[in-house]
């Protein structure tokens, strides 16, 4: 299973995500759900990084991907990482048994 961990600020404020974990749902090279959520993982933190340049730790390594956006740079990230969680909330929706969508408070 494929877990999203995104990470949140006392006052509701998304400031990254990690992903870790294989869907199991096909074999490698052709599991939807593994290269649905990498795709958009990488989308993501590439726009944060290479786009906005926001200050950010960004690493992705044999399977688990970590971006931390700096709290000066939230605000400008927002409407990314807000639109990523809600592309992966709706993908739990549909395949629950392949991805759990959670919550850390930071």
């Amino acid at each position: 299973m494929i877990r999203a961990d995104f990470f949140v600020t006392k006052d509701g404020i998304l400031r990254g995500y990690r992903i870790s974990g294989h869907a199991g749902m096909a074999e490698s090279g052709k599991d939807i759900v593994c290269a649905f959520v990498s795709s958009a993982a990488y989308m993501t933190a590439n726009t944060i990084t290479d786009i906005i340049k926001a200050d950010a730790d960004a690493e992705a390594d044999d399977g688990e991907m970590f971006v931390m956006v700096a709290h000066k740079d939230a605000e400008l990230c927002r409407d990314i990482l807000e639109g990523f969680k809600l592309h992966l909330i709706a993908t739990e929706e549909q395949y629950p048994e392949y991805l759990q969508v959670n919550y850390m408070e930071v």
